[in-house]
């Protein structure tokens, strides 16, 4: 007998049938454009993360500087967010994603022209990567809350499907970019990966550019922009779902995106390697990561998923104290794998909760939230990362993450029961769960007595 939280996915007879409902929002003309195009443009992203990463090392071989130039990029996107949340709900999203996707094309190209005219300094790389920070601050909730007029559909579980393809698709990138990035550095170095970069935004543009969007009205708005900036916070604020969760990938942020910025020094200190090395390791979180997108894309429903954030968290932690401890490549690759995993379930699932509770007249604000519950957490955790590893070590460093991401998936165990109780009576009203028959009224006052608390 299966209890009400259970998942409720069954084993389709047909591998076919399987296999097609893994994919099934490829099926929408506009999101398998995106997902072609984004494809190529994420691949490119990555290597442009990998040598940004490398250069700096080798111009400056500091793990503060590492930092520095991480937190540089991520907190220009924390601090326009809640901003960019309104501005994304007054465009047309379709033609904002063209304009940043060319801007960041923009930004690739001048690093490359920069790098391969070796005149490169590191108070350029900080300047671009700031850029780079104010584009991703309107592109991802931009991005984010476009996936619903991409699959055109008032099935939430198609929209979860797409952002577990779109997760899959990102990571699938994140194998095959560093490891092409590696072979490039090695070969002809950092600029010829900037440059492939910057070429690789214009199929994203083709993408958007042939895409026939059903147009939403952006001037429906007669609040002031601080009014409207006022009403999402209050939301986020008030809803205990979605303040739990966005409050627990922040968390995660901090402490467990921080590994990230140190993984040059792992590569050349830690495992006595290189560029190569860097790559490797990269590419071995990525594999856990994709494993990740595709458990996910395989779901049938939403239902479950607050169960699978607590697991992954806890993971997450535990595989990061481990990867602290390892001085062996085979096993940091082994560990990399899991760190991948629990960090994309995290990020994907987290995203996927919210998209699928949050009414459409406020998706782009509360997205804009979840970009700055990254974007906030990142670009600190990456530079207390930094200022650790300069005083105590990289290892020891990634060690202590992992405590603090064990100690997050303990938080929200205890936090678990309150928001199901809220979030279950949406669920049911969605059709996504049956209804109960025991007091079925009583149950939804204590939900709204939950959420008012």
């Amino acid at each position: 007998m299966t209890t009400p939280s259970a998942i409720s996915d069954t084993q389709d007879p047909s591998l076919l049938a399987s296999i097609s409902h893994t994919w099934r929002a490829l099926r929408h003309r506009n999101f398998k454009l995106f997902f072609f195009g984004q494809s190529v443009s994420v691949i490119g992203t990555w290597m442009t993360r990998v040598a940004t990463s490398w250069l700096v090392y080798r111009l400056t071989h500091s793990a503060l500087l590492l930092g520095v130039v991480s937190f540089a990029g991520q907190i220009v996107s924390f601090l326009l967010g809640p901003f960019a949340g309104v501005w994304v709900e007054r465009l047309n999203r379709q033609k904002l994603l063209v304009w940043t996707q060319a801007a960041a094309a923009v930004q690739s190209l001048a690093l490359a022209a920069l790098t391969l005219a070796h005149v490169i300094n590191l108070w350029e790389i900080i300047a671009l990567t700031a850029l780079q920070g104010m584009i991703n601050a309107l592109d991802m909730p931009g991005r984010q809350s476009f996936l619903v007029q991409m699959v055109d559909s008032r099935d939430r579980n198609d929209l979860s499907n797409a952002i577990a393809i779109n997760s899959s698709m990102a990571n699938g990138a994140r194998l095959i970019g560093p490891a092409i990035a590696g072979l490039v550095i090695g070969i002809a170095g950092e600029g010829w990966c900037f440059l492939i970069d910057g070429v690789s935004y214009f199929a994203v543009i083709a993408s958007l550019l042939l895409m026939r969007i059903k147009l939403m009205d952006t001037r429906r708005h007669t609040n002031s922009m601080l009014e409207q900036m006022r009403e999402g916070w209050n939301y986020v604020r008030e809803f205990r779902p979605i303040r739990t969760i966005l409050l627990l990938f922040a968390l995660i942020s901090l402490m467990g995106y921080s590994y990230s910025v140190l993984l040059p020094i792992f590569a050349g200190q830690v495992l006595h390697g290189g560029a190569y090395t860097l790559g490797w390791l990269t590419t071995a979180s990525g594999v856990g990561a994709l494993t990740s997108g595709i458990s996910l894309a395989a779901r049938k429903s939403v239902i479950g998923l607050t169960r699978m954030v607590q697991i992954a968290v806890a993971m997450l932690g535990a595989t990061l104290i481990l990867f602290g401890l390892s001085h062996t490549l085979w096993l940091s690759l082994v560990l990399m794998v899991f760190v991948g995993f629990g960090l994309m379930q995290c990020a994907s699932v987290s995203n996927t909760i919210v998209q699928s509770l949050v009414p459409e007249d406020k998706r782009a604000r509360v997205m804009s939230y979840y970009t700055m519950a990254f974007f906030g957490g990142a670009p600190f955790g990456s530079l207390l990362a930094g200022t650790l590893a300069h005083r105590i070590g990289a290892p020891h460093t990634v060690m202590f993450t992992g405590a603090f991401c064990v100690a997050a998936s303990l938080w929200f165990t205890f936090e678990l029961p309150k928001i199901r109780a809220i979030m279950r009576p949406i669920y049911e009203k969605m059709g996504l769960l049956p209804a109960r028959d025991i007091n079925p009224i009583s149950e939804m006052q204590e939900a709204v007595q939950e959420a008012a608390k």
